[in-house]
């Protein structure tokens, strides 16, 4: 029986995301086959297609998973209702998981994420209540620009460090 929690049904589905994340750092998504995935998952077209609708369906899903992956880094702030402005956490986790998140870039889905741990409130205090959807576009676009250099750049610097580099930037706000 193929259930959706099915053992054996997780790992063909692991395997062809790992698969298509590999293709993806050295080929373009409308360059990717499913016949590829498959060929070098060692899967069938039909076990493909038994969790997937198309190539764009796996491309979406594999977002989905390093969303979910990241909102579960802040889930305290998210459901207490507070920012820790903790950084260093997130720069660890994408120090660990380099592939995902250069395959997140490379897909767009960058300009799609919605920010939903920026505190609108602190934005609020700091901009006087105004033009604040320009502030959470400038605040995502800058990070999304600096992450993705540190990604280009191999991840030399410490997660520390790349900490340190985003609390420089902001660090004046504190003092208005």
């Amino acid at each position: 029986m193929n259930t959706k929690n099915n053992r054996r049904r997780r790992e063909s589905v692991e395997r062809i995301e790992k698969v298509f994340i590999e293709f993806l750092q050295t080929k373009e998504l409308h360059e990717i086959t499913v016949s590829d995935i498959c060929k070098a998952s060692g899967l069938n077209r039909s076990t493909f297609y038994a969790n997937f609708v198309d190539l764009y369906d796996l491309a979406d899903k594999v977002r989905e998973h390093l969303e979910e992956e990241v909102n579960r880094l802040y889930e305290p702030e998210t459901t207490q209702g507070f920012n820790s402005d903790d950084y260093l956490k997130l720069f660890r986790h994408i120090k660990e998981n380099p592939l995902f998140y250069r395959t997140y870039f490379k897909l767009g889905y960058d300009n799609q994420y919605q920010i939903k741990l920026y505190d609108v409130h602190q934005a609020q205090r700091y901009f006087s209540n105004r033009h604040i959807a320009y502030h959470i576009e400038f605040f995502r676009c800058g990070f999304n620009a600096i992450v993705k250099m540190w990604l280009m750049g191999g991840c030399k610097e410490m997660p520390e460090e790349m900490d340190e580099i985003i609390r420089s930037e902001y660090q004046g706000r504190s003092d208005r």
